[in-house]
């Protein structure tokens, strides 16, 4: 349980409110920062300004899966009123405070290390990717559902990156009877495509890989799909981009080419924002938990 710890949530859209129910449910003190337009009633949360909440008591701040943007403003979907975390909101919380976010940047960590505090970046953790990759993958065959005239089955589709997001995306398409082919680098990871019954082949040779492919499928965050590649394409390809913004693709050339390439992170907020909060929050009690436990112990 959460007895006695104050957690700020700060923004954030309909996942959030999966964090927010668990939050409740361990006995937490929680307080909202922005979502003012909310109707759903917590019972046990209560809503707040940030400049008016009780700093000093904060434990742990809990943030967004994007963290803030380079300004250091929050996303938020429940409210109009404009976040932006600085360093002194961050100095003034109890001296052990965590702060917990999806992903982070420049300005984000900056602040939280000037301001002597705690970042815990749950997107970088294995198991909360592995969880989110389920959601992902449903989001990706709807997308290649949606945008393609052909079936699934028997179409031929390239992956990029046998990461934990392409792992999964490879094994799920080639289930569904897709002729699926994966690029990668480390042999390992050709091992590894092999081992799955997939074909591999290494990323020098992308260009030659994609002459006659239905949907290719990025995961890796640096441009790879250049237009030298998108040149060697069927005019038909699907290029479906997961990878984090700005994605791995040369959308220009892709339009200039009339191939539909479309950019898709953050899939798991999109198609299933209940399970996705329910990972988020899952692994954050836990982390959260830990960290009660040893507070509580040095006490």
């Amino acid at each position: 349980m959460l007895t006695g710890m104050h957690v700020a949530v700060v923004g954030g859209d309909a996942r959030q409110l999966e964090v927010i129910r668990k939050l409740i449910e361990l006995d937490a003190k929680v307080s909202l920062i922005g979502f003012d337009q909310l109707d759903d009633g917590f019972i046990g949360a209560t809503k707040h300004q940030l400049d008016e909440i009780e700093l000093k008591t904060v434990n742990a701040i809990v943030l967004p899966i994007s963290g803030t943007n380079s300004n250091g403003e929050v996303e938020t979907i429940f409210s109009n009123e404009k976040i932006v975390l600085k360093e002194q909101h961050l100095k003034a919380t109890d001296s052990n405070c965590v702060v917990y976010s999806g992903i982070s940047n420049a300005y984000l960590s900056k602040t939280i290390e000037k301001a002597n505090r705690k970042l815990v970046q749950l997107l970088d953790r294995d198991d909360v990717a592995i969880y989110n990759s389920i959601p992902t993958v449903e989001g990706t065959i709807m997308m290649v559902i949606q945008h393609t005239d052909i079936t699934i089955h028997r179409s031929k589709v390239a992956v990029l990156g046998l990461g934990r997001v392409g792992m999964s995306v490879a094994r799920t398409f080639a289930a569904l009877g897709a002729y699926v082919k994966v690029g990668a680098r480390k042999s390992e990871h050709l091992a590894r495509i092999m081992e799955m019954g997939l074909e591999p082949f290494h990323l020098n040779d992308l260009e030659k890989e994609v002459n006659n492919i239905d949907v290719c499928i990025n995961t890796i965050p640096i441009p790879i799909i250049t237009a030298n590649v998108i040149s060697r394409m069927p005019s038909n390809t699907l290029i479906v981009d997961l990878a984090s913004k700005p994605g791995g693709t040369d959308f220009r050339y892709a339009e200039k080419r009339g191939i539909k390439a479309l950019l898709a992170p953050g899939l798991p907020g999109i198609v299933a924002p209940k399970t996705a909060g329910q990972i988020i929050a899952n692994v954050l009690s836990q982390l959260l938990m830990e960290e009660h436990s040893i507070r509580e112990e040095d006490h």
